[in-house]
């Protein structure tokens, strides 16, 4: 599999301690944009993917972020 695949193939797990938690897509290009939001309320969970159009996500809101490189807190 090669780099960019890999990429491709990333997931993320957000847990929500809080309701209200944001959660929302940027896009991949020369102008980074916001593309798609969710909304989660507490001890709801989402498990999202890295794709071709997806660079990034931003959360805003007390949750758990879960990846392969590790464990992050939001909303301290």
């Amino acid at each position: 599999m090669d780099k960019d695949n890999m990429q491709l193939n990333e997931y993320i797990v957000i847990k929500a301690h809080d309701n209200g938690v944001q959660v929302i897509g940027l896009t991949r290009g020369q102008d980074t944009r916001f593309h798609h939001a969710e909304k989660l309320d507490r001890g709801e969970v989402l498990i999202a993917q890295f794709t071709e159009h997806t660079s990034a996500v931003k959360v805003r809101g007390k949750a758990t972020v879960m990846t392969r490189h590790g464990v992050i807190e939001s909303g301290d």
